[in-house]
């Protein structure tokens, strides 16, 4: 990887760090819940590529690790978003 396409990469996260830091301040915390749970469904998009990256079609040791962990790590979080709206939405029901 040459120097040109870190530089680049690494500018790319921390330009997305300021964004993403900079919207959720931006956000009144009576809608955070309910928006990050409902996000965290798009964790299965990083399922996705988790699978692929720990597949066997000749990549590394080492992503196959990483996807592996990407994989129960997105899981858990696709899981808990879940959760989360399930436990908010039964707060709304008449008893």
């Amino acid at each position: 990887m040459s120097i040109d396409a870190l530089i680049l990469l690494l500018y790319a996260l921390v330009l997305a760090s300021f964004l993403g830091f900079e919207l959720i301040n931006k956000i009144p915390p009576t809608l955070h819940t309910p928006l990050m749970s409902g996000s965290n469904a798009i964790s299965g998009i990083t399922i996705v590529g988790a699978i692929l990256a720990s597949n066997e079609l000749g990549y590394t040791q080492l992503s196959k690790w990483l996807g592996m962990a990407a994989l129960i790590l997105a899981t858990i979080n696709v899981v808990g978003g879940y959760a989360v709206t399930d436990r908010m939405l039964k707060m709304f029901r008449k008893k």
